[in-house]
């Protein structure tokens, strides 16, 4: 295919020089030239095909039923019943009763008083007495005494000074600029159509047989060229620049400042001080003191006390004692009851029922078929000297 290509292009590239109407004579250097290009020629063409269409159909059909029917009926419901049958009768009951019995007698309460007896006696009792005894004296007292002097003292001061430092920080800058991209859109694909397709021979992956498809109708699916499309983006360029900062360092600084210091100089001084010293005399005394001795005296003191006493005596007697006696009667009762019955009653209704039915619908599209075609296209030379 490509040899008969090059061979079109061949002949009809070189073709002889024509001969003006007009009675002007054109060179051989200025003849037109052509050139063979393959252009692809798309056909349009109808086909027609059967989709499954899917439709619910209703249908309706007598359904029989049961029913539930509540009715109330009233039935006899009959029971036993105790009832209680109270008799009072009347029985002797014999019992003993302890009965007191008061008597007055008398006991001998008699008992010993101790009186005591206080007596007053004195006797000497001697004592020592420290007498005061009061004398001046002088004591030497030494003390301490401050006394102020002053001084000039060169003191070193501190201080903070800010000083400016100048220090380079790396920051990015983005230098990027728009660039022309060329974006490519693939072709979208279209649905699948009937196509009659000859017979090929395919290799079985699996099997490595080569195997011939018969030819026939088949499923095909059209698949249109891919779109290019420029578009300007924007390309980030990101640059490191050195930018200098300016910041302010705290620094210490020492300096000398005359400082006046008071200092305070120890001396030491005497004085006479008078002392009253205070010393004590002992001195013996006699006193008379009295001293009181209590004796005790024992004394009988007679007490009759009248004593009531109690004894129980045992009396026998007799009482008349109501009894209560309780039996049970049996009983029969009837009651009326309401009882509520559920019958079944047969109901037909009509109903609808779904159904699903599917249809073959011809539908009709249109596809096209590429095909490669051969065109002439002129290509103009520079004019020559003659020809101008």
């Amino acid at each position: 295919m490509k040899a008969l290509r090059a061979a079109l292009a061949t002949v009809l590239c070189v073709a002889p020089a024509s001969t003006g109407a007009q009675g002007g004579a054109a060179c051989d250097a200025c003849a037109t030239a052509c050139v063979v290009e393959c252009r692809t020629v798309y056909e349009e063409r109808q086909a027609t095909c059967y989709r499954p269409v899917t439709e619910t159909v209703y249908e309706e059909r007598q359904v029989t039923r049961q029913v539930p029917v509540y009715e109330t009926e009233v039935r006899e419901r009959r029971y036993k019943v105790l009832k209680p049958v109270r008799e009072t009768s009347v029985r002797e009951e014999r019992y003993c009763v302890q009965r007191p019995v008061y008597e007055t007698r008398y006991r001998d309460c008699s008992y010993d008083r101790v009186r005591n007896v206080v007596e007053t006696s004195y006797r000497d009792e001697c004592y020592t007495v420290q007498r005061p005894v009061y004398e001046t004296r002088e004591r030497v007292e030494r003390y301490l005494v401050q006394r102020p002097v002053c001084d000039t003292v060169m003191q070193p001061r501190t201080r903070t000074v800010m000083r400016p430092v100048t220090t380079f920080q790396t920051q990015v800058v983005d230098q990027g600029a728009f660039v022309d991209q060329v974006v490519t859109t693939p072709g979208s694909k279209s649905w699948p159509h009937l196509r009659w397709l000859p017979a090929q021979q395919t290799v079985n992956p699996q099997t490595g047989l080569v195997q011939t498809v018969r030819p026939g109708l088949s499923w095909v699916t059209n698949e249109r060229p891919p779109t290019h499309q420029v578009q300007r983006v924007f390309r980030p360029n990101p640059v490191a620049v050195q930018t200098p900062v300016v910041s302010y360092v705290p620094q210490q600084v020492t300096d000398s400042v005359p400082v006046q210091v008071t200092r305070m100089v120890t001396e030491e001084r005497e004085r006479r001080v008078p002392v009253q010293v205070c010393r004590m005399v002992a001195e013996q005394r006699t006193r008379k003191v009295p001293v009181q001795t209590c004796r005790q005296v024992v004394e009988r003191v007679e007490r009759k006390v009248p004593v009531r006493v109690c004894r129980m005596v045992t009396e026998q007697r007799v009482r008349q004692v109501p009894v209560t006696t309780c039996r049970m009667v049996s009983e029969e009762r009837v009651e009326p009851v309401e009882v509520r019955v559920c019958r079944l009653v047969d109901q037909t209704e009509t109903v609808r029922v779904p159904k699903t039915v599917t249809r073959m619908e011809p539908v009709t599209y249109t596809y096209r078929v590429p095909r490669t075609v051969m065109v002439q296209r002129p290509v103009e030379a520079p004019a020559c000297d003659v020809c101008g």
